[in-house]
């Protein structure tokens, strides 16, 4: 307790005590134990192998399948190969996958480097002036009404239909080859990108112009980030345009490449090579799709 001492007007002395603080006791921690005793540990939850043989096992089912039926329709013989044999020609292929005995007989490997390098120059130059151009329907609307009919007009058309105008042009077979590629993988990027754009709220833009940003911020700042997805979207789609693009050209025009090399093996009657590249075609392909949705999927904005 503490006493204080007051002095009243009549000159009494009047004590009167306060409450002291509470004492804290500290306890000490006994010999030979911890200071603290660490938190219990979450424990760890098991892994989810159930899940994991969902994802795994449908697809080997399916390939399995697919196998089975294909080993059951040719039992009995005939011109088709039999997985087998399909595979044996798989190993020999894959032996030496880079092999270059002239022009016209290169491995599968040179085959398929060649074809991706058709691929991404013309799917390169789709996109330095798809992107742009989409961006640029999507902001003006007088433009955008002005070429919106040609769009559609021209996005049907057949790829193999540009060829030769590309052949005419340009009087060569792999500048043809590509500007194919660009002619028929530029359309998603520039339908995609105008529709993200168009899709950005107003409230964005009515700030923007509140602000007074220059065309240029709006574009880098609002629009870019907002239409990023769907601009992703398109540039997908139109991989996987241009790959199945490629294969067309190639068989028509010659040249090294996956297409030609397809061709080629009709030629010489190896239907063993053809199913191989198509499966080649198709794994390609796949990997090519899947590494542009990883990207989407780092970029997306729902995550």
């Amino acid at each position: 307790m503490v006493s204080a001492v007051f002095h009243n007007p009549s000159g009494a002395r009047v004590a009167e005590t306060t409450p002291a603080a509470p004492a804290v006791t500290v306890s000490k921690p006994a010999a030979g134990m911890p200071a603290s005793t660490p938190a219990a540990r979450t424990p760890k939850e098991p892994y989810d192998w159930s899940g994991l043989a969902l994802r795994v096992l449908p697809p080997l089912f399916g390939i399995g399948l697919l196998i089975g039926i294909w080993a059951l329709l040719t039992m009995n013989g005939g011109a088709f190969p039999t997985p087998a044999v399909t595979w044996t020609e798989i190993v020999k292929l894959f032996s030496d996958p880079f092999y270059s005995n002239g022009p016209n007989d290169q491995g599968i490997g040179w085959n398929v480097l060649f074809s991706l390098e058709r691929v991404a120059m013309g799917f390169g130059l789709a996109a330095l002036v798809g992107i742009p151009a989409g961006f640029i329907l999507g902001r003006f609307s007088f433009i955008n009404h002005m070429v919106s009919p040609l769009i559609s007009l021209l996005r049907p058309v057949s790829p193999l239909a540009w060829l030769p105008i590309g052949l005419l042009v340009f009087k060569s077979a792999n500048p043809a080859a590509i500007w194919t590629i660009f002619i028929c993988s530029i359309w998603p990027m520039i339908i995609n990108t105008a529709v993200g754009v168009q899709r950005v709220p107003q409230d964005y833009l009515n700030v923007a112009r509140v602000l007074n940003l220059s065309e240029w911020k709006v574009m880098t700042r609002i629009l870019f980030p907002a239409v990023l997805p769907y601009m992703l979207t398109g540039v997908r789609l139109s991989v996987g345009t241009a790959w199945l693009v490629i294969v067309a050209a190639e068989m028509l025009t010659g040249g090294v490449g996956i297409g030609f090399w397809v061709w080629d093996e009709w030629n010489n009657l190896n239907v063993a090579h053809i199913l191989i590249a198509i499966f080649v075609i198709g794994i390609v392909g796949l990997l090519l799709e899947q590494a542009l949705m990883l990207v989407a999927r780092r970029f997306s904005f729902d995550d």
